[in-house]
């Protein structure tokens, strides 16, 4: 099989309508809900795009970690995150981006109640991998 041949039945277009894919937990966290984008199949996995949002109050936050990715960036659509970007605070709010390099440790422990954002990935089959934590890290505000 020819690269080109290769790359296109890796690659095809994909047009999700909203509506066609709803939002569902099970997801990496279960205070989240996650709607997938279709990018992964009509990227045969290269990618992952989905839309995240807050579906319960925060409480312990996803504890440290890092992700095994090549690519990783959040785009916040609505509310606003507090995220340990290794021992930095970072507030993110409704249309900053963030590009996590590769391997930064960090941890997501805050977030409005209206919280929504975009994450493309790749690949899309990433790992999490638990971490030990650089720095301390303020409390949740209450809903």
């Amino acid at each position: 099989m020819t690269q080109e041949l290769a790359q296109t039945m890796e690659n095809v277009f994909s047009h999700v309508c909203e509506g066609d894919t709803h939002y569902e937990t099970g997801g990496l966290r279960d205070f989240f809900l996650y709607r997938d984008l279709g990018i992964a199949a009509s990227t045969g996995g290269q990618v992952i795009a989905q839309l995240v949002k807050a579906n319960k109050a925060p409480v312990a936050g996803t504890g440290w970690h890092r992700h095994e990715a090549n690519f990783h960036i959040v785009i916040m659509l609505k509310g606003w995150a507090r995220f340990m970007y290794e021992d930095q605070p970072t507030l993110v709010k409704a249309g900053d981006c963030v590009h996590q390099r590769p391997g930064i440790v960090h941890f997501l422990f805050d977030y409005s109640e209206d919280m929504e954002y975009l994450e493309i990935v790749s690949p899309a089959d990433f790992t999490t991998i638990p971490m030990p934590g650089p720095a301390p890290v303020p409390p949740p505000t209450p809903w």
